[in-house]
């Protein structure tokens, strides 16, 4: 199995790089982006409820009565029946002809008339949420050929997309790519920043008065909510596929085109059909507002240029795509977070083991030792390596969470504020 939309992807069970160390660092965001019943008797065949039929009560038969005379000149009943039955046959045989004969006419050039069509659509359904979030979707036309997807986020024109797709799949970041919008306009955009650790790029269109999208709370996010994945995989722009959030936090790696562990992320799992060409899209929820970057996808294929959608999509959640484009537009790098470890054996079943801990980290001032078996982040229980990489990564430097950790077969917890590397 593999991992990718555009590019090749990292098998699970890989390990990642061990993330360097540095101290606390970081800086608050910018203002540019906007807000967003089995026992039943009668059920049972073999109950003994059953239903009894009460009997007339016994008696003798009664007299018959009398025939009661007919008036003079007036037909028996059965005439009279008779007469009827014809007089319906001959009504239902002509109004039938009728009927047919005008259907027969109206076809061949009378007028058919009927209730007005109806093309508005409630703003709250899905047609109309996609509707007003379509403008704000674009292709990025890669070198080469190929393209991937993006949004905008900024009225001043910042469109978000994915490292690899500012790469087209490569290793070279463009300097301008082509930029088509869902009514069929081009506009040349500059990249702005791209970073390959999370996988994040920002581009930025001329002008003003784009069309923006919101930015919902991805920490909100629970499994099956639904979803909207909106791009141009196989390069059919403005493309709308519906799922549900499948999972959170799910740990998944990414490789570049030499084969390298790229990228590590506890993505978004969403069963919402994504294909190639919808990297850099955005993941929205019903409503429309954006809750992640569509990235990657789980394939049965050997090779990523045959992957396909198998209903095993990941996106990056929004909430920290939103920190790393933040950092691109104002430094143009990203910085990293790190716990201040190098790991160990990844086969313990549950738990990390914190192998080395590193001088002046932030796992040393919170007290962490070598060869302490974390086993719990931030609430969520660590069962390997590369699931800590990634719930460290997923937070800013700066952020204070508790760990849970094992030594020397005792449990105890700590307050650990995780920092950024300078590496």
């Amino acid at each position: 199995m593999s991992y990718g939309t555009d590019r090749p992807h990292a098998a699970p069970g890989a390990q990642p790089p061990q993330p360097p160390h540095h101290p606390q660092g970081g800086r608050p965001g910018s203002a540019w982006w906007n807000p967003g019943a089995p026992d039943d008797p009668w059920r049972d065949p073999s109950s003994h409820a059953v239903v009894h039929a009460r009997p007339m009560h016994p008696g003798p038969a009664p007299e018959p009565l009398p025939p009661r005379p007919r008036p003079a000149g007036r037909p028996g009943l059965g005439i009279v029946v008779a007469v009827s039955a014809i007089v319906a046959l001959i009504a239902g045989t002509l109004g039938s002809a009728i009927g047919i004969w005008a259907t027969r006419t109206d076809s061949f050039g009378g007028t058919i008339t009927g209730a007005d069509p109806q093309t508005q659509r409630d703003p709250d359904s899905v047609a109309g949420v996609v509707d007003g979030i379509m403008p704000s979707v674009v292709t990025v036309l890669t070198d080469g050929g190929g393209n991937g997807s993006g949004f905008i986020v900024s009225e001043d024109g910042y469109v978000m997309t994915n490292h690899h797709v500012v790469t087209g799949g490569g290793s070279e970041v463009a300097e301008q790519l082509q930029v088509l919008f869902s009514n069929g306009e081009l506009e040349t955009a500059e990249v702005v920043g791209s970073d390959p650790d999370s996988d994040v790029a920002v581009l930025d269109l001329p002008g003003e008065g784009y069309p923006s999208m919101v930015l919902a709370d991805s920490d909100q996010v629970a499994v099956g909510d639904p979803v909207l994945a909106v791009g141009a995989p196989l390069g059919l722009s403005s493309t709308v596929t519906e799922g549900i959030v499948s999972a959170v936090d799910r740990p998944v790696l990414t490789q570049n085109a030499a084969g390298e562990i790229e990228s590590v992320m506890a993505a978004i799992q969403t069963d919402a059909a994504i294909n190639p060409g919808n990297s850099g899209g955005p993941l929205t929820d019903i409503g429309g507002q954006v809750i992640g970057i569509n990235t990657a996808i789980a394939s049965t294929a050997a090779d990523s240029a045959e992957a396909g959608n198998i209903g095993i999509g990941f996106a990056i959640p929004v909430n920290q795509a939103k920190r790393i484009a933040d950092e691109l537009v104002e430094t143009g790098t990203a910085s990293r977070t790190v716990i201040g470890a190098e790991l160990g054996d990844p086969a313990l079943g549950v738990g990390v083991e914190l192998q080395r801990i590193i001088p002046g980290s932030p796992a040393e001032e919170a007290g962490l030792e070598d060869g302490d078996v974390l086993t719990s982040f931030n609430g969520t229980t660590v069962t390997e390596n590369t699931e800590l990489v990634a719930l460290v990564r997923k937070l800013a430097p700066g952020t204070t969470v508790t760990v849970v950790y094992e030594r020397d077969g005792v449990e105890a917890s700590a307050q650990v504020t995780l920092a950024a590397s300078t590496d």
